[in-house]
């Protein structure tokens, strides 16, 4: 058994016992307990086959341990002979890795108390990756290169497929040309975008890659999934989280709330606070030409890309309809604030 045998790799007498945990759309995880009772988070990586990829992010966990943050990152564990991942045995090519387990719950951003702390943590972790230097070089390309983040989609197959989408996709024409037309608003937007300053970011934080204390849940445990960190716009990174609040629903307090706390401890400058609403549809963007490649490579079947594309058309509708107010926030929140 694939699974067996990884962990045999990392502790080769020791029996453990495996349950699954919560696997998100790229990757499968499991929970493996060994003998004394210690847990591990055994993650088998679906996305890729990139071995500098894993090296790069497992360099960046390692180093962040060590920074003292009030919050815990997974560590990857060691095996014997130092690797920390390996392929699995079933002849597909894809690596597998243990990790340090942190107990929590996943937590509600939209609860205004939950999303201070989250933006508490989020400006900790900005600074702690801001002074990190890996040897590795960062494995991803910022999101804004969409043609080089998602090569398999170049802009002529994002367009004629936004244009005149397949038969399966016909009911969906209006929101496609939506999404089509966000695009070219994008581009044109481009040169100004790279000009914003650079760092690594985590690029992926939302709820599901957060864990709450189980006896505080207003209390950020850890922060987890750090597959996706990459030198990218230090905007990005408080982008991602609003852009997850700011889509189909309102939820302008909680988006306040994280404001405020994140601007305490990281200070953006004008440029970025303008920037702010462009990169937030650029993630909404991003998640949509990411599924668009799996769809297109026979990963996904077009159900999930019609439920992506209902929800990308929704979330850009939203922050279209709310700019005026989206960035009134944002001014009143970060202009003047953060020390760093």
């Amino acid at each position: 058994m694939p699974i067996a045998s990884i962990l045999s790799r990392y502790e080769p007498v020791m029996r453990w016992s495996v349950s699954e945990g919560e696997s998100g759309w790229n990757n499968t995880t499991r929970i493996a307990e060994d003998a004394c009772g210690v847990k591990r988070v055994l993650r088998i990586y679906e996305t890729h086959r990139d071995a500098d990829k894993i090296a790069f992010e497992h360099e960046v966990l390692l180093k962040l341990g060590t920074c003292g943050l009030p919050f815990a990152v997974p560590r990857p564990v060691a095996m014997p002979s130092g690797a920390t991942f390996a392929t699995l045995t079933d002849g597909t090519g894809r690596y597998a890795a243990l990790f340090t387990y942190t107990e929590g719950v996943r937590p509600d951003g939209t609860d205004p108390i939950v999303a201070s702390a989250i933006g508490d943590a989020v400006g900790r972790l900005s600074l702690a990756l801001r002074d990190l230097r890996p040897e590795a070089s960062p494995a991803y390309w910022p999101c804004y290169e969409l043609e080089r983040t998602h090569p398999s989609c170049p802009g002529s197959v994002i367009a004629s497929f936004c244009e005149t989408p397949p038969a399966q996709f016909a009911g969906k024409r209006e929101e496609l040309g939506r999404i089509g037309e966000a695009l070219r608003a994008f581009e044109a937007a481009l040169p100004a975008i790279r000009a914003l300053p650079h760092q690594l970011v985590h690029g992926d934080v939302n709820d599901s890659n957060l864990l709450a204390d189980p006896q505080d849940l207003t209390r950020i445990a850890a922060i987890l999934d750090f597959e996706f960190c990459t030198m990218e716009l230090r905007a990005m990174e408080p982008a991602v989280v609003l852009a997850g609040w700011m889509g189909e629903e309102d939820h302008f307090l909680a988006a306040e709330a994280f404001l405020r706390s994140y601007a305490n401890i990281v200070s953006l400058s004008a440029e970025e606070i303008e920037a702010l609403p462009l990169l937030m549809k650029l993630r909404r963007l991003d998640v949509f030409v990411h599924f668009l490649g799996r769809y297109l490579s026979g990963v996904d079947d077009a159900a999930v890309l019609l439920q992506q594309t209902r929800e990308t058309d929704a979330g850009l509708t939203a922050l279209s309809r709310q700019a005026s107010r989206i960035r009134n926030l944002l001014r009143d929140t970060l202009m003047g604030r953060g020390r760093a």
